[in-house]
């Protein structure tokens, strides 16, 4: 999986694709990274990247030329793949977003600055736009390091588990269950005594239960489009919670 980032500032991406996980996934050449200056796509002694926009108005503009010239590159070099803006007018990105992102050999972030970046780039390269969320941020490279973890994350092989992929928050519409480790005891609260039983059916119907308690709890709005095994109707119905999804489900 090759990762396209085009920045002015890419010592801001430096050191946090060079930690953990990501760092693992590049050593074992399951992704690469491509940190993009676009300073380098300008002509003039102050490598302008923005400019005041027409009409007036507060806040400088993102130019067109040097985040088209740096596209292009890209394409004559490598395959740029799905070119996609990161702003806060875009779609919301979500676990959905990062498994279509995944399927990709490539991807392309572009990270605005400013007040945005001028309409006739973004109509001619930009084939997505993503939103991490309803706040703004100073530029987009953080958003692009979210994209960037995320995916990874979730690549053959990056984990060295699959179950911790398939079984995350969000993997389906559902938070994730309490998790407990050692010591089995802290300040008095003692470790549920089902996880220490070895009795693994009844683990899972345990977690499963606190796992539906959690959304119901804080996130009631995922349990509408979730979808549940026969088995797990079951345990529903012994918990006393078949009718509390039944009334959000219908």
């Amino acid at each position: 999986m090759l990762f396209n980032i085009l920045t002015i500032f890419p010592n801001l991406l430096n050191s946090p694709l060079e930690e953990g996980i990501i760092r693992k996934a590049k050593a074992e050449g399951k992704i690469d990274i491509n940190i993009v200056d676009i300073r380098n796509y300008t002509f003039d002694k102050h490598s302008t990247t923005d400019d005041r926009p027409f009409g007036g108005g507060e806040g400088m503009v993102m130019k067109a030329e040097p985040l088209a010239l740096a596209v292009q590159e890209i394409k004559e070099k490598e395959t740029t793949g799905k070119v996609i803006f990161l702003t806060p007018q875009g779609r919301e990105y979500n676990q959905r977003v990062t498994e279509q992102l995944a399927d990709e050999t490539s991807i392309t972030l572009v990270c605005g600055r400013y007040e945005g970046i001028d309409d006739r780039f973004l109509n001619e390269y930009i084939d997505d736009e993503i939103s991490l969320g309803d706040f703004i941020l100073t530029g987009g490279e953080l958003a692009a390091l979210a994209v960037v973890d995320s995916v990874t994350r979730i690549l053959p092989g990056v984990l060295g588990c699959d179950d911790s992929v398939s079984k995350d928050t969000f993997s389906r519409n559902l938070l994730k269950h309490p998790q407990y480790t050692r010591p089995r005891v802290f300040e008095g609260k003692e470790t549920p005594a089902i996880l220490l039983s070895g009795d693994h059916k009844a683990i899972e119907e345990y977690r499963f239960i606190e796992s539906v308690k959690v959304t119901l709890a804080k996130r009631p709005d995922l349990i509408i489009n979730e979808t549940f095994t026969k088995q797990e109707i079951k345990w529903l119905k012994k918990h006393n919670l078949n009718d509390n999804v039944a009334e959000l489900q219908n």
